[in-house]
C-alpha cells in the first residue's frame, strides 16, 4: 500500500512529532507508515484521514501486489 502522509503532513506544515501527537501514537509509527514498513490499522488511518481533513482514499492507495 502506498500513502500520501508525508506530502499531507507537509500542507499542514505538522513534523512526524506533530502528526504523532495529533493522533496519539510515536513519532516511529509516523516515520514507518510513510516510509511503508508498517501498514496502519483502520481506525489509526481514519484518524489521519481525519487529521487532514481528507478521505481515506486521498491517503491510501492500494498497490498491484496488494491484490496477491
Amino acid at each position: 500500500m502506498k500513502n500520501t502522509v508525508k506530502v499531507e503532513r507537509a500542507k499542514k506544515n505538522f513534523t512526524q512529532q506533530d502528526l504523532a501527537e495529533r493522533i496519539k501514537v510515536s513519532r516511529q509509527t509516523i516515520n514507518s507508515i510513510e516510509s511503508g514498513k508498517y501498514v496502519p490499522s483502520t481506525v489509526l488511518a481514519l484518524k489521519i484521514a481525519k487529521t487532514f481533513e481528507t478521505s481515506l482514499e486521498e491517503i491510501f492507495q492500494l498497490e498491484e501486489n496488494d491484490w496477491e
